[in-house]
């Protein structure tokens, strides 16, 4: 009987050896598929855009350089609902790596600043605030400033020999201007941009906003408001006039991105900057109109722009 049960613990050993060599074998999987997917999670860049146009084509911009000129993979999510208030926080939690923004925006509405000081002092204190309050990096400006304008025809801007807003106002009396309703309504609109540049025009219409470039290609309306990257600019005789008085805030774009990525992947640094003054206003407006009117997908578009410029092949 001992013999019996001697035997029968001795056949139990080997069983209970390999029961645990598997167990070691399994756990080890485990943490390597772990470490695996871990170390796959952390080179995936994750870029978010609002929802228009501008930065659907400037986040494929992004995408490209970034998997182009690194072995990082990008996670482009296009048109977050409700453009800062939604992404600022969504970054803040480590749910995107970056972003393209623009200074007024971050100034104004993340920063709540209320002065306004000059392009170079506000963009110094910008990043600043920015590194110290969320961890956040500005990296480079793109060039272009899509920031609120008038404009007026061709025509108009040589008979009266208009460069400013200073000049619109002198012969405001002879001229209709248009915009959109919001325009009048709005505190930064046209009764605060009335007075202070003293306009007196003819006659004011209310547009709606998808007809404004119609109108005053038709001459319908001597001069009226944009922004200053629309994609009806590239293919409209008007001239942009100068906000000689500085009544609106500037919207320079760049990326905002989180340090602790930059930290993670440092070659990120240099591959953002090749975005830094790469684009101006007419170009930006170009690429605007392209895909708005001309129905061309944002991603070939941004893609011949930079194999324009010669940053990818």
């Amino acid at each position: 009987m001992k013999n019996n049960i001697l035997n029968k613990k001795g056949i139990g050993k080997p069983a209970v050896i390999i029961s645990l060599v598997l167990v070691a074998l399994i756990v080890t999987s485990v943490f390597a598929f772990m470490s695996i997917s871990q170390k796959n999670k952390d080179n995936v860049i994750k870029i978010a855009t609002k929802p228009m146009t501008e930065q659907f084509i400037l986040g494929e911009m992004l995408a490209m350089l970034i998997e182009d000129k690194t072995d990082l993979s990008v996670e482009l999510t296009k048109g977050i609902g409700g453009g800062t208030a939604n992404i600022q926080p969504a970054i803040l939690s480590g749910e995107f790596d970056m972003y393209p923004e623009y200074t007024g925006t971050g100034w104004l509405y993340v920063l709540k600043k209320t002065d306004i000081p000059d392009d170079q002092t506000l963009y110094k204190e910008l990043v600043k605030d920015y590194q110290d309050e969320f961890g956040l990096e500005w990296l480079g400006l793109y060039g272009f400033n899509n920031t609120y304008g008038l404009i007026v025809r061709n025509d108009i801007a040589q008979e009266f020999d208009l460069s400013t807003y200073s000049d619109l106002a002198k012969v405001s009396k002879d001229l209709t201007f248009g915009a959109e309703y919001d325009f009048f309504e709005r505190e930064d609109g046209y009764d605060a941009l009335d007075s202070e540049y003293g306009f007196n025009f003819k006659k004011t219409v209310d547009l709606d906003i998808g007809l404004k470039y119609d109108a005053i290609n038709k001459k319908q309306i001597d001069a009226m408001n944009i922004f200053t990257t629309d994609g009806q600019l590239s293919v409209s005789d008007v001239k942009v006039l100068e906000d000689d008085k500085a009544f609106y805030e500037n919207y320079y774009c760049g990326t905002v991105v989180r340090k602790t990525t930059l930290e993670m992947h440092p070659e990120l640094r240099d591959v953002l900057m090749l975005m830094d003054n790469l684009i101006n206003e007419d170009e930006m407006a170009k690429m605007n109109y392209l895909v708005e009117s001309e129905n061309a997908d944002e991603k070939t578009v941004a893609r011949e722009f930079l194999v324009s410029k010669g940053l990818i092949e």
